[in-house]
């Protein structure tokens, strides 16, 4: 394997402002992610894409040098990981440096540590797309979500006559903490077209995902507990 880690951490944050360089209990949050990674990964191979200078700053003081601002349409919110790690990918090759497989951690995944990303990777093999992280959902489509009908009944995601939600199979929700990404398929095609993907089970609190302001006070409680 021949790594690219990419870490994305664009300015303008909606739901949280600034959460990237927010502090979590005295550390900005985008550090916990680089520095789970720095315990693999040579910092030159640890890519932080970011359109925002202030963000910038802020990683490198782990170490790191932040190699390019992310071009301004790269940042909006539109803009999709696809085109964000395309962009990684080609700017080191520019560089001499030719990747094969990329390590995408999001910043908003500050409980997943080195050891997890470590047990990620040693599912990965180049017959694949992608090992993506995932924990087990408490929202079972067989058993508590609901869909309106034409009629506006609420009728079962799945159809099923399950009467105990222990007895349904179970559903996998991608945490958004780790993505092990064969560069050959990225190339190929959209992630979302990726068929041959492995899940790495994550538990509840590591799988903690950072997206709105109750997030965050979730985050601040289990920071206390994981110390």
């Amino acid at each position: 394997m021949k790594p690219l880690v990419v870490i994305p951490a664009r300015g303008g944050s909606k739901g949280v402002p600034r959460k990237n360089i927010k502090l979590l209990s005295g550390k900005p949050l985008i550090h916990y992610t680089i520095e789970a990674a720095q315990k693999l990964f040579k910092n030159e191979i640890i890519c932080v894409s970011t359109d925002d200078l202030e963000i910038k700053k802020v990683a490198e003081l782990t170490g790191l040098k932040v190699p390019f601002l992310r071009p301004k349409e790269l940042a909006s919110d539109t803009a999709g990981s696809y085109e964000v790690l395309l962009h990684a990918v080609e700017f080191y090759e520019k560089l001499g440096y030719f990747a094969d497989t990329i390590i995408f951690l999001q910043p908003t995944s500050p409980f997943r540590n080195a050891e997890q990303i470590q047990e990620a990777i040693n599912l990965y093999s180049t017959d694949i797309d992608m090992v993506v992280s995932a924990k087990e959902t408490k929202s079972n489509p067989y058993y508590i979500l609901f869909e309106e009908n034409d009629s506006g009944f609420l009728k079962k995601s799945k159809e099923s006559n399950f009467v105990r939600r222990q007895d349904c199979p179970k559903v996998w929700e991608l945490n958004g903490a780790i993505y092990i990404i064969n560069i050959a398929s990225l190339k190929a095609k959209t992630i979302g077209l990726f068929e041959k993907i492995i899940k790495y089970e994550m538990n509840e609190i590591t799988s903690h995902d950072i997206d709105t302001l109750f997030d965050w006070k979730i985050a601040e409680l289990l920071v206390q507990e994981i110390k």
